[in-house]
Parts: structure tokens; C-alpha cells; sequence
């Protein structure tokens, strides 16, 4: 019996529990039989071990994301990705990005249409691209103090203003030299590239959710323009607005 689609499922930890010499022989004739094949989350190991990700552009759970690069130095892997598909190879982050991962075969094999109705009755909002981002920033910007977390809700607001390092340490009643250190201490990041990731999401959001069109949402969010935002979004996720948006609303520019 010809099978269409193969799908290895994550494991616990990769790291101590690598996958038999049985599974990886079949898999490997299993790619060569099947139109496809996927790793979900950790299932990535088990395809790498295989051999069928060798050369190729993969991803992975980011807490692996160092094993991965570490074992397999001959993967491209794509780290910050939800889901990568180079070829007949499917590989997703984590369990979560495994229904996009899915629903992205549904939506190539029988279209757009489907795709959304398949997403609506699993009750998901829509399916993210796999060009998004495995990370969040505004969960990845948890400051331990109130003041730096009231700056960082000042900047939300007011993302269209050009949010200098002194007006955002007078939200937090800091001299802009104590406001850097301590922003970089608690988030990890400098003030400016902080700045730079909460306006990628909220450009990301609006593009997705919104009709505006990207003009507006590049001056709703800070950016200089259009032009601007098309350079910081190929930077931060590595697809362009419009791509973005074509992915996540098909049939519309």
C-alpha cells in the first residue's frame, strides 16, 4: 500500500533517547517511497538521525535548537521558525506549530478554502504562516520591577511615536543612563531592540488581522515607512509584509 505522508512524532528528549536502527532504516525507505515526510517538534532528531534532513532547511523545538545545530552541522537549520518545508521535508517547532505544519499540507494539497474550513472546526483562528516566529516578544519581555514593565506598557501604546531612550526612562522615573542598564538587565535586551521587536509584532498583528493597508500600518507602528517596515520585517522573520499577509489571508493583497 503507497503511502502519501509520513509523520514522526517528538520525543521526550532526543538527546538520551535516540531512535532505533529499525526506525531509522524504515524512514529512510519510507522517504523514498512517500510523496512526504515530517518531524513534529522533536520528531526533527528522528528524520536528522535518518539522514533526510542533511543539506536541507529544517526547525525544531528552540530549546534543541542548539543540540540540533551542534549534532547535524550539515542542516540549515531555521531556529526562530514555526515550520520549514524544503522539498518533500516538513519539519515543525513545537507540538502547537505541528497543526499549522498540517494545516499547510491541507491548504497545498487541496487549497485554501479547506484549509480554513479544517482550521475553523478545530476552533484555531487561522493558520500562522511558517515565516512566523516561534517567540513572542511581548511574552519574552517579562522585566522583574514596575517600572520597567510601565515603560514597556507606555511604549505599547504610543508605538507610533518615535519612543526615545529619555522619554521611555521618564515613564519609569529613571535618568536615561539608569534606564538602559536596568532595561538590559531585566529583559535581556537593549531599549532599542526591544522597541524594534514590539513593532514587528504589532505591525505582524495588524497585517494578519487587519485591512489596513501597509502604509498605514507602518505609521501606526513607527516605522519611517513602507519601506522601512519591508527591510525590519525580512530581518525579524524573513518574509516581506505582503507575503505575510497573502499567508494569512488568502485571496487578498
Amino acid at each position: 500500500m503507497a503511502i502519501d505522508t509520513w509523520i514522526a512524532a517528538g520525543v521526550n528528549n532526543p538527546l538520551t533517547a535516540p531512535p532505533s536502527a529499525e526506525v531509522l532504516e524504515f524512514l529512510r525507505k519510507a522517504a523514498m517511497r512517500a510523496r512526504r515526510i515530517a518531524g513534529i517538534c522533536t520528531g526533527g532528531f528522528v528524520l536528522a538521525e535518518a539522514g533526510l534532513l542533511a543539506n536541507r532547511r529544517a526547525t525544531t523545538h528552540w530549546a534543541y535548537a542548539r543540540e540540533m545545530m551542534g549534532r547535524f552541522p550539515d542542516i540549515q537549520l531555521d531556529e526562530d521558525r514555526i515550520y520549514v518545508v524544503d522539498g518533500p521535508i516538513w519539519t515543525s517547532a513545537g507540538m502547537t506549530a505541528g497543526l499549522d505544519l498540517a494545516l499547510g499540507m491541507v491548504e497545498k494539497d487541496l487549497g485554501a478554502d479547506i484549509a480554513r474550513s479544517v482550521a475553523h472546526k478545530l476552533v484555531m483562528h487561522q493558520r500562522r504562516s511558517g515565516g512566523q516566529s516561534q517567540h513572542s516578544e511581548m511574552l519574552d519581555l517579562a522585566p522583574r520591577s514596575d517600572r520597567i514593565q510601565d515603560a514597556l506598557n507606555y511604549a505599547r501604546k504610543h508605538l507610533s511615536r518615535p519612543l526615545t531612550v529619555e522619554e521611555l526612562a521618564s515613564q519609569a522615573h529613571l535618568s536615561p543612563r539608569q534606564f538602559s542598564r536596568v532595561f538590559t538587565l531585566e529583559t535581556g535586551q537593549s531599549p532599542a531592540k526591544a522597541i524594534e521587536g514590539l513593532r514587528l509584532e504589532a505591525a505582524r498583528l495588524m497585517i494578519e488581522k487587519s485591512r489596513h493597508s501597509l502604509e498605514v500600518i507602518a505609521k501606526e507602528t513607527g516605522f519611517r515607512d513602507r519601506r522601512h517596515m519591508r527591510e525590519m520585517f525580512m530581518r525579524g522573520f524573513g518574509v516581506p509584509p505582503r507575503e505575510m499577509r497573502r499567508e494569512a489571508r488568502p485571496g487578498e493583497r
